[in-house]
Protein backbone atom coordinates (compact mmCIF):
# COMPACT_ATOMS: atom_id res chain seq x y z
CA UNK A 1 0.00 0.00 0.00
CA UNK A 2 2.91 2.29 0.62
CA UNK A 3 3.99 1.78 -3.01
CA UNK A 4 0.63 3.01 -4.23
CA UNK A 5 0.69 6.06 -1.96
CA UNK A 6 4.24 6.93 -2.94
CA UNK A 7 3.40 6.53 -6.63
CA UNK A 8 0.39 8.79 -6.35
CA UNK A 9 2.04 11.57 -4.37
CA UNK A 10 1.65 14.81 -6.14
CA UNK A 11 -1.69 13.88 -7.69
CA UNK A 12 -4.96 15.10 -6.29
CA UNK A 13 -6.39 11.62 -5.84
CA UNK A 14 -8.56 10.85 -2.85
CA UNK A 15 -8.38 7.44 -1.19
CA UNK A 16 -10.96 5.51 0.74
CA UNK A 17 -9.83 2.63 2.88
CA UNK A 18 -12.13 -0.25 3.68
CA UNK A 19 -11.87 -3.38 5.72
CA UNK A 20 -12.85 -6.45 3.72
CA UNK A 21 -12.04 -9.97 4.78
CA UNK A 22 -9.99 -8.56 7.69
CA UNK A 23 -7.47 -6.93 5.34
CA UNK A 24 -6.92 -3.27 4.71
CA UNK A 25 -7.44 -2.27 1.08
CA UNK A 26 -7.34 1.13 -0.52
CA UNK A 27 -9.34 2.18 -3.54
CA UNK A 28 -8.63 5.26 -5.56
CA UNK A 29 -11.55 7.57 -6.32
CA UNK A 30 -9.75 9.48 -9.04
CA UNK A 31 -9.37 8.55 -12.69
CA UNK A 32 -5.79 9.80 -12.91
CA UNK A 33 -3.83 7.04 -11.21
CA UNK A 34 -0.34 5.77 -11.80
CA UNK A 35 0.40 2.23 -10.66
CA UNK A 36 3.77 0.61 -10.45
CA UNK A 37 4.57 -2.62 -12.28
CA UNK A 38 4.24 -4.69 -9.13
CA UNK A 39 0.71 -3.44 -8.41
CA UNK A 40 -0.63 -3.84 -11.96
CA UNK A 41 -3.19 -6.57 -12.55
CA UNK A 42 -1.78 -9.59 -14.38
CA UNK A 43 -2.91 -10.27 -17.92
CA UNK A 44 -5.09 -13.35 -18.52
CA UNK A 45 -2.71 -14.63 -21.21
CA UNK A 46 0.17 -14.76 -18.70
CA UNK A 47 -1.72 -17.16 -16.45
CA UNK A 48 -0.44 -20.72 -16.88
CA UNK A 49 -3.00 -23.01 -18.49
CA UNK A 50 -3.82 -26.54 -17.49
CA UNK A 51 -2.90 -28.66 -20.54
CA UNK A 52 -5.94 -30.90 -20.02
CA UNK A 53 -8.29 -27.89 -20.19
CA UNK A 54 -6.48 -25.88 -22.87
CA UNK A 55 -8.46 -25.59 -26.12
CA UNK A 56 -6.38 -22.93 -27.85
CA UNK A 57 -5.11 -25.44 -30.45
CA UNK A 58 -7.73 -26.11 -33.14
CA UNK A 59 -7.55 -29.51 -34.80
CA UNK A 60 -8.57 -30.08 -38.41
CA UNK A 61 -11.35 -32.38 -39.55
CA UNK A 62 -8.76 -34.72 -41.11
CA UNK A 63 -7.25 -35.24 -37.66
CA UNK A 64 -10.71 -35.95 -36.30
CA UNK A 65 -11.41 -38.51 -39.03
CA UNK A 66 -8.10 -40.28 -38.29
CA UNK A 67 -8.95 -40.18 -34.56
CA UNK A 68 -12.35 -41.82 -35.17
CA UNK A 69 -10.58 -44.69 -36.95
CA UNK A 70 -7.85 -45.07 -34.33
CA UNK A 71 -7.41 -47.54 -31.50
CA UNK A 72 -7.49 -44.71 -28.94
CA UNK A 73 -11.05 -43.83 -29.95
CA UNK A 74 -12.16 -47.48 -29.76
CA UNK A 75 -10.56 -47.82 -26.33
CA UNK A 76 -12.29 -44.70 -25.04
CA UNK A 77 -15.77 -45.08 -26.54
CA UNK A 78 -15.96 -48.64 -27.85
CA UNK A 79 -18.82 -49.09 -30.32
CA UNK A 80 -21.07 -46.58 -28.51
CA UNK A 81 -21.67 -43.03 -29.74
CA UNK A 82 -19.59 -40.35 -28.04
CA UNK A 83 -22.60 -39.08 -26.08
CA UNK A 84 -23.77 -42.47 -24.76
CA UNK A 85 -21.72 -42.57 -21.53
CA UNK A 86 -22.11 -38.85 -20.79
CA UNK A 87 -24.29 -37.80 -17.87
CA UNK A 88 -25.29 -34.21 -17.30
CA UNK A 89 -24.38 -32.54 -14.03
CA UNK A 90 -27.26 -30.63 -12.44
CA UNK A 91 -28.84 -29.81 -9.11
CA UNK A 92 -31.85 -31.80 -8.03
CA UNK A 93 -33.65 -34.73 -9.57
CA UNK A 94 -35.12 -32.94 -12.58
CA UNK A 95 -32.61 -31.65 -15.15
CA UNK A 96 -32.98 -28.14 -16.56
CA UNK A 97 -34.70 -27.81 -19.92
CA UNK A 98 -31.62 -26.49 -21.69
CA UNK A 99 -27.99 -27.42 -21.39
CA UNK A 100 -25.32 -24.80 -20.66
CA UNK A 101 -24.51 -22.14 -23.23
CA UNK A 102 -20.91 -23.17 -23.76
CA UNK A 103 -18.24 -25.25 -22.07
CA UNK A 104 -15.24 -23.31 -23.38
CA UNK A 105 -14.53 -19.71 -22.42
CA UNK A 106 -11.30 -17.84 -23.22
CA UNK A 107 -10.04 -20.96 -25.07
CA UNK A 108 -10.17 -23.00 -21.88
CA UNK A 109 -12.71 -25.46 -20.46
CA UNK A 110 -14.60 -23.44 -17.89
CA UNK A 111 -16.69 -26.18 -16.31
CA UNK A 112 -16.01 -29.36 -14.42
CA UNK A 113 -18.23 -31.52 -16.63
CA UNK A 114 -17.94 -30.39 -20.27
CA UNK A 115 -20.20 -31.78 -22.99
CA UNK A 116 -19.07 -34.81 -25.06
CA UNK A 117 -17.69 -32.70 -27.94
CA UNK A 118 -15.94 -30.09 -25.79
CA UNK A 119 -14.27 -32.64 -23.54
CA UNK A 120 -12.49 -34.44 -26.39
CA UNK A 121 -10.40 -31.98 -28.37
CA UNK A 122 -10.06 -34.33 -31.36
CA UNK A 123 -13.81 -34.44 -32.07
CA UNK A 124 -14.39 -31.73 -34.68
CA UNK A 125 -17.89 -30.99 -35.99
CA UNK A 126 -17.50 -30.57 -39.74
CA UNK A 127 -19.70 -31.51 -42.69
CA UNK A 128 -16.90 -33.73 -44.04
CA UNK A 129 -16.63 -35.69 -40.78
CA UNK A 130 -19.65 -37.89 -41.50
CA UNK A 131 -18.82 -40.69 -39.06
CA UNK A 132 -19.11 -38.29 -36.14
CA UNK A 133 -22.25 -36.59 -37.49
CA UNK A 134 -24.05 -39.91 -37.98
CA UNK A 135 -23.76 -40.54 -34.24
CA UNK A 136 -26.12 -37.61 -33.63
CA UNK A 137 -28.77 -38.71 -36.15
CA UNK A 138 -31.52 -41.09 -35.08
CA UNK A 139 -31.30 -44.44 -36.83
CA UNK A 140 -35.07 -44.86 -36.67
CA UNK A 141 -36.38 -41.72 -38.37
CA UNK A 142 -33.33 -39.71 -39.46
CA UNK A 143 -34.02 -36.80 -37.08
CA UNK A 144 -31.22 -34.97 -35.31
CA UNK A 145 -31.06 -36.01 -31.65
CA UNK A 146 -31.94 -33.36 -29.09
CA UNK A 147 -29.35 -31.72 -26.86
CA UNK A 148 -31.28 -33.00 -23.85
CA UNK A 149 -30.51 -36.56 -25.00
CA UNK A 150 -26.94 -36.03 -26.20
CA UNK A 151 -25.91 -33.52 -23.51
CA UNK A 152 -24.24 -31.12 -25.95
CA UNK A 153 -23.87 -27.51 -24.90
CA UNK A 154 -25.91 -24.98 -26.87
CA UNK A 155 -22.93 -23.73 -28.86
CA UNK A 156 -21.83 -27.19 -30.01
CA UNK A 157 -25.43 -28.22 -30.72
CA UNK A 158 -25.78 -25.21 -33.02
CA UNK A 159 -22.52 -26.18 -34.75
CA UNK A 160 -23.89 -29.71 -35.09
CA UNK A 161 -27.07 -28.45 -36.76
CA UNK A 162 -25.04 -26.37 -39.21
CA UNK A 163 -22.65 -29.24 -39.98
CA UNK A 164 -25.49 -31.72 -40.60
CA UNK A 165 -27.35 -29.23 -42.80
CA UNK A 166 -24.17 -28.66 -44.84
CA UNK A 167 -23.53 -32.39 -45.07
CA UNK A 168 -27.06 -32.94 -46.40
CA UNK A 169 -26.61 -30.09 -48.90
CA UNK A 170 -23.30 -31.50 -50.12
CA UNK A 171 -24.72 -35.01 -50.22
CA UNK A 172 -22.24 -36.58 -47.82
CA UNK A 173 -25.07 -37.70 -45.53
CA UNK A 174 -28.14 -39.35 -47.01
CA UNK A 175 -30.94 -41.06 -45.20
CA UNK A 176 -33.51 -43.35 -46.74
CA UNK A 177 -36.41 -44.70 -44.75
CA UNK A 178 -36.51 -48.48 -45.29
CA UNK A 179 -39.61 -49.81 -47.01
CA UNK A 180 -41.64 -52.03 -44.71
CA UNK A 181 -44.04 -54.74 -45.75
CA UNK A 182 -47.26 -54.68 -43.76
CA UNK A 183 -49.97 -57.29 -43.54
CA UNK A 184 -53.18 -55.36 -44.19
CA UNK A 185 -55.48 -58.37 -43.89
CA UNK A 186 -56.48 -57.31 -40.37
CA UNK A 187 -57.86 -53.98 -41.61
CA UNK A 188 -59.10 -54.83 -45.09
CA UNK A 189 -61.18 -57.81 -46.01
CA UNK A 190 -59.91 -59.66 -49.03
CA UNK A 191 -62.10 -59.18 -52.09
CA UNK A 192 -64.06 -62.28 -53.12
CA UNK A 193 -63.05 -63.70 -56.48
CA UNK A 194 -66.06 -63.54 -58.74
Amino acid sequence: MSLILSALRGTNAMFRTSYTNKTLTSRCLSSSTVLSDTEATPDKSEKPRDPAKDRSVKHTYETSIRYLASEAYRTTYGTNPVWKQYRRNHKGAIPPRKTRKTCIRYQQISTGNPCPICRDEYLVLDHRNTELLKQFISEHNGAILSYSKTGLCQKKHQELLVAIARAKNYGTITYDVPFRQYDYSEWYKPEPNA
